[in-house]
């Protein structure tokens, strides 16, 4: 026999489990699936060192999950964006302009919280929900979509029966492929590393992306680390330069970072392992097929810039989740899924694109591009009706 579920949820990364989090204290019956037992500590071999900066919107879908309670005491939170343009002769800052989230509202922009934690707390919310299952270290293997239910095959060799299928299992998703949902995928050539540092500068709760060529160097608060202040870094280069970094003695590679950050926290120590991954765009063509929806990087996968990523995955959530709860009676009708792809799918092609153009610019090398990419940062931050546009539009609120 098949066990049935409401909703089936293959992947338990950071968005399948706030998917399973949110549907689950929803009230619907919800069995999660993911073939990597999660990490949830911060020094052990196949820790996350990422971090996800949680926007403004994000909030009240996790409250609405049980998940803010748990992580509002190690959040670091985000008041101000600060972009800087390193692209001169020198690499020294020539232009700094802040985004301060008191311009546009009286909360910060958002909340920065470290992966390897997330999965801990998140884990441990689903544990609490007696009408969810997390079945770590099990993933799926088949689909069979039928107009009243879909039917999935575990890599244990049992059958899941559901009524929707949720696709959050990462860029190259079985369930979509599964599904015969194609991609559109575009590789820059660029990998990026990430990892965690502490510096003698507070960073004030201040996000700094710091911009010269390769692509950029983005630190992100995190809260004190062994007294002394910390953040998050993502550090973004063309492949064989990140390569080269991933493999440097500890001291030449703080030597390196602290140069490519300009020195703007004093002299920057490693405070974890360094983990390295390839960065490409990626859009499916469907957000939805019979009895199935994809979510976060099974629908779209973009650069690290600007807390995007995982906050355009929590836009696909909630959108599923609010539909899902006017028709609870069968959440993956057709209807249901078709109106779904159609509130998605314009608003993620464009913040793809808008993306790419923008880590286009960020690893310009020549010196004209570069003057012209300072020149255009200048330019936009000057005129207050459209610094402020800018920020609504990187909350994702209008």
């Amino acid at each position: 026999m098949a066990d049935t579920c409401d909703i089936l949820i293959s992947g338990g990364g950071i968005a399948g489990l706030t998917a399973a989090a949110a549907f689950g204290s929803a009230g619907f019956d919800v069995i999660c699936v993911d073939p990597t037992p999660p990490v949830t500590e911060r020094d052990v071999d196949g820790a996350d060192m990422r971090s996800t900066a949680f926007l403004q919107p994000a909030r009240g879908l996790l409250e609405r999950a049980g998940l803010w309670d748990r992580l509002d005491s190690h959040a670091s939170p985000l008041q101000v964006m600060r972009i800087v343009d390193a692209g001169g002769t020198l690499p020294e800052p020539r232009v700094v302009r802040d985004f301060d989230a008191s311009d546009i509202s009286d909360r910060p922009f958002g909340w920065n919280l470290p992966n390897w934690l997330l999965r801990r707390e998140m884990v441990a919310r689903l544990a609490e929900l007696p009408n969810v299952q997390f079945r770590p270290g099990t993933g799926t293997r088949s689909l069979f979509t039928r107009t009243a239910e879909a039917r999935v095959g575990l890599s244990d060799g049992t059958q899941i029966r559901a009524k929707l299928v949720i696709a959050a299992d990462g860029r190259n998703s079985p369930m979509r492929e599964a599904a015969g949902i194609g991609v559109h995928t575009t590789r820059y050539g660029q990998k990026a590393l990430a990892f965690a540092v502490t510096h003698p500068i507070a960073h004030q709760d201040v996000s700094t992306e710091i911009h010269r060529s390769g692509g950029p160097f983005t630190l992100v608060p995190l809260p004190d680390w062994q007294g002394r202040p910390s953040s998050a870094v993502v550090w973004m280069e063309r492949g064989p330069r990140a390569v080269e970094l991933q493999t440097m003695d500890t001291a030449t590679f703080e030597q390196a970072m602290t140069e490519r950050s300009c020195g703007l926290f004093g002299p920057l120590t490693l405070a974890s392992r360094r983990t390295i991954w390839p960065i490409i765009s990626q859009q499916a063509d469907r957000l939805a097929g019979e009895r199935i929806a994809l979510m976060a990087e099974a629908a779209h996968v973009v650069p690290p810039i600007g807390a995007q990523g995982l906050n355009m995955s929590l836009g696909d959530l909630a959108t599923l989740l609010e539909l899902s709860e006017a028709h609870r009676e069968d959440p993956g009708a057709v209807d249901l899924l078709d109106r779904y792809h159609k509130a998605r799918h314009r608003d993620i092609s464009l913040r793809v694109q808008g993306i790419d153009m923008l880590n286009r610019a960020s690893m310009w090398q020549a010196q004209p591009l570069r003057d012209a990419r300072a020149m255009g940062l200048n330019a936009l931050y000057s005129m207050a009706p459209v610094r402020k546009t800018l920020m609504q539009m990187g909350l994702g609120v209008r």
